[in-house]
């Protein structure tokens, strides 16, 4: 088994150190051996480690007068083993401000960010396609003009926490491991309400209602959504404001389906306009457009118009209306209709074409009887 250095050697202090030197000689060596600077060092890690227990012990002058008498025996009885980088994350994080990321944070008390608040916007395709303006109405927690904030009644101070002594946060034991948590007392603030506000009961918020125009960029598709920054519910402790989400639901159009930028249109066409060919009007969301049919366009052929479609929210341009032809066949027919249908069948028949005279041929061989050959014994008795 390796023998542990001295704490004061690890920390390269005197053993006349005070805290403050201490502290100021484990930042610097927590600096230099932090994991995220020193990725994939596993000597760095337990550099790492090292300093920290030995700033655990020595930080703490119940457990330093301890370990000055007794050394590292003293020390595994006080219990002062990280059992990973988190621990030591858990433990000393908000001592050091931003060094573990304990970014946002005043008099080394953590913001917390507030909530996020979701919105619903329901839109035409039309209105998604070319995008929108709309005003949104929500629910907001506003600052008491009461207690300008504050939850105490005007005039009343405010008591400091008798758990943390106003520091916000408190230490606490979980077997080997110290964890330093928000106090479950004051929720972080450091101090209590004692005679709390009337109108917002001591919460310092009241709700009111709250409008904002929101832009929808066009092309907006369904199941997105539009940020508002900064327009959410206010931090409980001074820390930014959460932010305003937009949910679009876009509804079903009665002509056309949406596929990404662009639009698919089910355009039904007669029998004679596919066979002869024509000039059909076609509804796009910019107003009607002339589609030039071909001669013999068969049903489920697509045309495509470009620049007819959806733009693209993210600047990728502007998408396609896509026209699927769908051969309608009459239901009723007139005496006249009857009778030309019937001369152009007979026309057919007349004149069929390769293909249809293949196909017949086909059929007639799969229904012709089979000619079977007599059996071997039958032909030795004929011979």
């Amino acid at each position: 088994m390796a023998t542990k250095r001295d704490y004061y050697e690890v920390l390269g202090v005197s053993r006349e150190a005070s805290a403050k030197e201490i502290s100021a000689a484990y930042r610097k060596l927590a600096v230099k051996y932090h994991p995220d600077a020193n990725p994939g060092d596993e000597n760095a890690v337990v550099m790492f480690k090292e300093a920290a227990e030995a700033y655990e012990i020595l930080s703490d002058e119940e457990k330093r007068e301890r370990y000055n008498r007794y050394g590292h025996a003293a020390a595994e009885q006080m219990g002062q083993q990280f059992h990973d980088v988190e621990d030591i994350f858990e433990a000393f994080g908000g001592i050091f401000g931003d060094l573990f990321g304990g970014g946002g944070r005043r008099g080394g008390k953590r913001q917390r960010r507030g909530q996020n608040i979701r919105v619903d916007v329901t839109l035409d395709l039309e209105e998604a396609a070319r995008g929108v303006k709309r005003t949104v109405e929500f629910p907001r927690s506003k600052s008491c003009e009461t207690c300008s904030g504050s939850g105490s009644r005007p005039g009343a101070q405010k008591a400091t926490c008798r758990r943390c002594n106003g520091h916000g946060q408190v230490v606490q034991s979980m077997g080997f491991v110290r964890v330093q948590t928000t106090c479950p007392g004051c929720n972080g603030s450091g101090s209590m309400i004692t005679d709390p506000c009337e109108s917002c009961r001591g919460g310092g918020y009241v709700q009111k209602m709250e409008q904002l125009e929101v832009s929808i960029p066009a092309g907006i598709d369904d199941g997105m959504q539009v940020r508002l920054s900064g327009h959410g519910e206010p931090s409980p402790d001074g820390g930014p404001p959460g932010d305003v989400y937009c949910f679009v639901s876009v509804r079903k159009h009665q002509l056309f389906q949406r596929d990404g930028v662009h639009l698919i249109l089910q355009m039904p066409i007669t029998f004679s306009q596919a066979a002869l060919g024509a000039t059909i009007e076609v509804p796009t969301l910019d107003g009607p457009h002339d589609l030039k049919v071909s001669a013999g366009t068969q049903s489920g052929e697509v045309f495509r118009i470009r620049g007819r479609g959806v733009a693209d929210p993210r600047g990728g341009g502007v998408g396609d209306l896509l026209v699927q032809t769908h051969i309608e066949v009459p239901k009723k027919l007139n005496a006249r209709q009857k009778e030309l249908l019937r001369e152009l069948a007979e026309l057919e028949h007349a004149n069929v074409s390769p293909q249809r005279k293949s196909f017949l041929e086909r059929l007639r061989d799969y229904f012709a009887p089979v000619e079977t050959k007599p059996a071997a014994s039958e032909e030795k008795q004929s011979s």
